[in-house]
């Protein structure tokens, strides 16, 4: 072998070294393997989808989900701690609105036999009024929650000639009003089909409130129930007799002045 030969074999193995070398050099080191951080979560109960002002919440409203326990707040229902938070809220009525996603929080609920259950039951715009009731002006007590009536109010007037028995008066000043409340029972109890009490909360407009709060101080109340296919029928109010106003009677188509209340 001569010497060129010698030096060209030694360039090739040379420079097939150096290729080498620079291609291993070339490979992306890979990045060792991080250990994963398990974030640690609690089940929290939130609002399913909107729940608006005043409405009831069912089982359908609300739904377990998967939240950061370090953002969990303690005002949060957890599964954890309540296994039964659904059944726990269902039946209550929301005293603000919640959106979809929101947690449940007990502040921004009322429950049905809790404080401020009344002013959350109300529809807007309405106003709740108790009057006196009795078993004789109270339908003997079969009057319950969520019952319509009408209001009646009588009235007993002098014989204006002095010689005849008292007139009485009737009629009636509200119609169609639904009954919040008998006593401090917002609802029936144990499938009563009678609950005799002492006061009746009414649903009023306000204008209606007025028209009561006269009515107790011209004569005596009383509630008639109504049929339960006359939900829908239009409501009947009739202006009362302010005190101190005059009224007149007509007897024998002869009218006569009755002086007005001091």
């Amino acid at each position: 072998m001569n010497t060129a030969r010698i030096v060209v074999l030694t360039i090739a193995v040379g420079a097939g070294g150096v290729a080498a070398w620079l291609a291993s050099g070339s490979d992306p080191q890979v990045a060792p393997v991080q250990p994963t951080v398990q974030l640690q979560t609690v089940d929290v109960l939130v609002a399913k989808n909107d729940i608006g002002l005043g409405q009831t919440v069912t089982a359908a409203d609300v739904q377990w989900q998967n939240w950061p326990a370090a953002t969990a707040s303690n005002n949060f229902i957890r599964r954890t701690e309540r296994p039964e938070g659904i059944n726990d809220v269902v039946g209550s009525i929301a005293r603000s609105p919640f959106i979809a996603g929101e947690p449940v929080r007990e502040p921004k609920l009322v429950k049905p036999n809790g404080s401020g259950f009344m002013a959350a039951m109300l529809p807007t715009g309405m106003r709740a009024v108790s009057t006196e009731i009795s078993p004789e002006t109270g339908a003997g007590g079969f009057i319950l929650p969520n019952d319509r009536v009408d209001v009646i109010l009588s009235k007993r007037e002098k014989n204006p000639d002095r010689s005849g028995p008292d007139i009485v008066h009737a009629e009636i000043i509200l119609s169609n009003i639904r009954v919040l409340a008998i006593d401090q029972a917002p609802k029936e109890k144990d499938g009563a089909n009678s609950v005799v009490g002492k006061t009746a909360t009414l649903e009023l407009k306000p204008d209606q409130a007025e028209i009561l709060a006269r009515a107790r101080q011209s004569g005596t109340l009383s509630l008639a129930l109504r049929s339960i296919a006359d939900v829908n029928a239009p409501e009947k109010t009739v202006d009362v007799i302010k005190r101190g106003e005059g009224v007149n009677v007509v007897r024998y188509g002869i009218p006569a002045p009755i002086a007005p209340q001091k």
